[in-house]
């Protein structure tokens, strides 16, 4: 007999308090990091503190209701238009391996939902980092654009100042939220799921996916830093005329008395 199981991952623009999601479950699982528990309209909820929420076997009534009874107790809690749905299918005797992009497990259990769940959630996570990297990094060119074509940057610096912050606020966010890339412990003493953590890995592209994003972070970073100083050597230019329009006034002013 094969079962088909459902994991659909929805993710937020900012990190997910867990308390928040405590009150609409009852007797949840809760972790410094994570949170698990059944759904009232059956199925269960994963829910992770970097901003996401994974349903397992939930039903979109249920879905739905669970989404709009968060966003009404706690408006400020933005949700991205991202949604991953991921299908994991238990057949008794089957081999534990990807097929044609969907896993097949012999059993699936508590456990391994819980490292499905955790991969597919950051998965979605990394999808909405990717999308806010990509703005940070369209504003970064249209700024080295106009040096370009101008030779020059505006002078004021505090726009570019929260730009850096920004950018750095933005890396230091992925880094903390995607350690979590680092195996489960619910990998060492099952090497089924030690298996099962390395195709989805493979799967989602996780590993390059997060390089290429900490590296445009750092490309949109050392960017900022150089528009920064050409600003700051052209105040420094515009400082010291004015300087020497000064003593050159200070001169005149004597040579008239």
């Amino acid at each position: 007999m094969e079962l088909a199981h459902t994991f659909v991952a929805v993710a937020f623009v900012d990190d997910l308090p867990l308390e928040w999601v405590t009150p609409l479950l009852e007797r949840p699982h809760v972790t410094p990091h994570e949170l698990h528990g059944p759904c009232p309209g059956g199925g269960e909820l994963f829910a992770f503190s970097f901003g996401a929420l994974v349903f397992h076997d939930v039903a979109a009534a249920s879905r739905d209701d669970l989404l709009d009874a968060l966003r009404d107790q706690h408006p400020r809690l933005v949700p991205d238009v991202v949604r991953e749905d991921f299908t994991v299918f238990e057949s008794d005797g089957a081999r534990v391996g990807m097929t044609g992009g969907k896993l097949v497990v012999d059993r699936l259990g508590t456990t391994r939902a819980a490292v499905v769940a955790l991969t597919v959630a950051q998965s979605v996570a990394m999808e909405t980092y990717e999308r806010i990297v990509e703005g940070l990094f369209v504003r970064t060119r249209d700024l080295l654009d106009k040096l370009e074509r101008r030779g020059v940057v505006p002078l004021r610096t505090r726009p570019l100042h929260r730009f850096i912050g920004e950018a750095v606020g933005r890396r230091s966010e992925v880094l903390s939220t995607l350690h979590l890339l680092d195996k489960p412990e619910a990998t060492w003493d099952d090497p089924a799921m030690d298996r099962i953590y390395d195709d989805l890995q493979a799967e989602f592209d996780l590993g390059d996916r997060f390089t290429a994003l900490e590296s445009k972070l750092r490309a949109v970073q050392d960017a900022l830093e150089v528009l920064l100083g050409v600003a700051r050597d052209r105040r420094l230019v515009l400082l010291e005329a004015t300087i020497v329009g000064l003593i050159l006034l200070e001169v005149a002013l004597g040579l008239a008395r």
